[in-house]
């Protein structure tokens, strides 16, 4: 009965994690980026175009502290919201 379990000799090969993928923020490293992201969400009725600084804060933190690969922030979509030039940040 154990051979019916034998798949023979194929064994498990690990990949990276597809390119959207990263770790969850399990010690809340960048809550507070969530928080007013998801709150901006809410109050403009989710209209996620209007959330976007919030949502470049967000994905800063995440860069920042190894949450997911650092891309530049004009190929994630916010060319228009850098110039070029490193914005002040803010994490209050």
């Amino acid at each position: 009965m154990s051979t019916a379990m034998n798949f023979g000799s194929k064994s498990f090969q690990p990949r990276p994690p597809d390119k959207g993928s990263f770790p969850l923020d399990h010690f809340g490293e960048c809550r507070s980026f969530k928080e007013k992201f998801m709150k901006c969400l809410r109050d403009n009725k989710f209209e996620n175009a209007l959330c976007r600084r919030e949502s470049k804060a967000y994905l800063e933190c995440r860069m920042e502290r190894q949450l997911m690969a650092q891309e530049p922030l004009e190929k994630l979509g916010y060319g228009d919201l850098t110039d070029g030039k490193p914005e002040a940040k803010t994490n209050s």
